[in-house]
């Protein structure tokens, strides 16, 4: 990008009578001034117009009062030169005295225009060649939209009714009408972020229509995948009902209580599913492979509710025979955990402001395990008890990490 900016500025201007010269010099000043001024204006104006958190025009307000008193002082020294040579009055020393004062405000405000542009030169000319731009900006976006829209014609045709390209087309038509208000009256950034959506949105729909001609092939493997997955499933819960009766038989009753309708909600979810995989099957035939693939996407949703409510049942029924047939692995478990933390308020030095709650964690442990007796003893109870001391020593060794020791 080639600058505007004058290559320099005007050397020091000599000190001279008030004649004729003197004003030519002082014109020369003015008019060199007034052109730097000029050009850092427009680039200023161009930056708080599209990017006004720069905040570019506060920064610039003290160099243009500048210029405009030392425009002020030239106007009113013309106007005593104008006077003198009217009058055909000999030079004194008023005009003589104002030529140089006046001088120097031109060559000081000049000078301040031209520290001010270079300071802030690479943002100023990048705003001025941002906002010359936008019309050009404006005009490719629109064709970019033209272009987006024309892949729904031809063989784009068949894919106008796939819901991703419904959406990214409405969403178009939305942000070229944003450009056309804004084009109106908007301001350059306004037109400027408007366009920028227009493109986003073309690349959107051109993306959409892109992907279309997978879809199918996606939604027919999609359909098989679920299927499959169905069957599994199926299988899967006919061990349900089984390992719910060995629970109510080996175990007592409490022990499975949370999981009296686990077989029901299973097999409800199973039905949903295959209902859905037969709207997918009907939705895929009529030509919609997207909403095909959605309903997929449900089939697999409900096809882990119910493998939830399977595995809630055999895996209960695998850890209670695993208690029952050593119940004090899991208590040890519980017990060194309690250790450990014991020693890391030793350790610490914090023994003092921990020692009460951790000694109340061993007694949970003494009644929980006391509690295991009986013909068919309440191993869940058991097992969620310690998880419960457990996940609470975890808490507080992590809040006695995190304390000062000896405080």
């Amino acid at each position: 990008m080639t600058s505007s900016w004058p290559r320099r500025l005007f050397g020091r201007a000599r000190t001279r009578e008030p004649d004729r010269g003197a004003q030519e010099a002082l014109t020369t000043a003015f008019l060199d001034m007034d052109k730097r001024q000029s050009i850092a204006e427009a680039a200023v104006q161009a930056s708080d117009q599209l990017f006004p958190e720069r905040r570019m025009g506060r920064l610039w307000q003290p160099i243009a009062d500048r210029c405009y008193q030392a425009s002020a002082g030239y106007l009113a020294v013309s106007e005593q030169f104008a006077s003198t040579v009217a009058t055909s009055a000999p030079p004194v020393s008023a005009p003589q005295n104002s030529y140089e004062r006046t001088m120097q405000e031109l060559t000081y405000a000049a000078r301040s225009v031209d520290e001010f542009y270079q300071t802030h030169r690479q943002q100023l000319e990048d705003a001025v060649a941002r906002l010359a731009a936008v019309p050009a900006v404006v005009t490719q976006s629109l064709a970019a939209a033209e272009t987006a829209r024309s892949g729904l014609r031809g063989e784009g045709e068949r894919y106008v009714g796939y819901p991703s390209v419904q959406q990214r087309t409405r969403d178009l038509d939305s942000a070229v009408a944003a450009l056309d208000a804004a084009q109106a009256g908007g301001a350059p950034s306004v037109l400027r972020d408007a366009a920028s959506r227009v493109r986003a949105a073309a690349s959107a729909l051109e993306a959409a229509l892109a992907a279309a001609p997978n879809k199918e092939r996606e939604a027919t493997q999609a359909i098989s995948s679920v299927t499959t997955r169905i069957s599994g499933v199926r299988t899967r819960a006919e061990r349900l009902a089984p390992a719910y009766s060995t629970l109510l038989r080996d175990f007592n009753a409490a022990s499975s209580k949370d999981l009296a309708g686990n077989e029901a909600s299973a097999k409800s979810e199973i039905e949903a599913a295959a209902a859905a995989l037969l709207k997918a099957h009907m939705t895929l035939n009529r030509g919609d492979p997207e909403s095909a693939l959605d309903l997929t996407a449900a089939i697999r949703a409900h096809l882990a509710n119910a493998e939830r409510q399977i595995d809630a049942v055999t895996d209960r029924l695998a850890l209670l025979r695993e208690v029952r047939d050593n119940p004090k692995q899991k208590e040890d478990e519980v017990r060194f955990r309690l250790r450990d933390a014991q020693m890391l308020a030793v350790n610490r030095g914090i023994v003092s402001e921990w020692a009460s709650v951790l000694d109340a964690q061993l007694e949970r442990i003494d009644r929980i395990s006391g509690a295991l007796n009986g013909r068919h003893p309440d191993y869940w109870a058991y097992v969620t008890g310690l998880d419960a001391v457990k996940t609470f020593i975890s808490g507080v060794v992590q809040r006695m990490k995190k304390q000062e020791p000896g405080t």
